[in-house]
């Protein structure tokens, strides 16, 4: 296991994710849901859309309270894993 003090990020603090996803009326409050079941705190006002220009595809910028690198990457697995998803960064 990694020790804490090799973490270039210092927790807790707010970490943008950007997740690229096929567009859907319900993208944003299914991602929201998957944020909130590792930071119960999670406003879901705070995602950012911004929409392909053909429109099949929306990024959406999410900014989460991270407060653990066990956090993040649940998280990230979380988003990778669901099939609206195409890329998280």
């Amino acid at each position: 296991m990694n020790d804490p003090k090799d973490s270039l990020i210092e927790y807790p603090c707010d970490f943008p994710i950007k997740v690229m996803c096929v567009a859907d009326d319900n993208l944003v409050a299914t991602m929201a849901a998957l944020v909130q079941q590792y930071d119960p705190a999670f406003e879901p006002d705070t995602i950012t859309t911004r929409a392909s220009a053909k429109g099949n595809y929306l990024s959406l910028t999410v900014l989460v309270r991270a407060t653990s690198r066990e956090q993040l990457d649940n998280i990230y697995r979380a988003f990778s894993s669901h099939p609206l998803v195409k890329m998280v960064l």
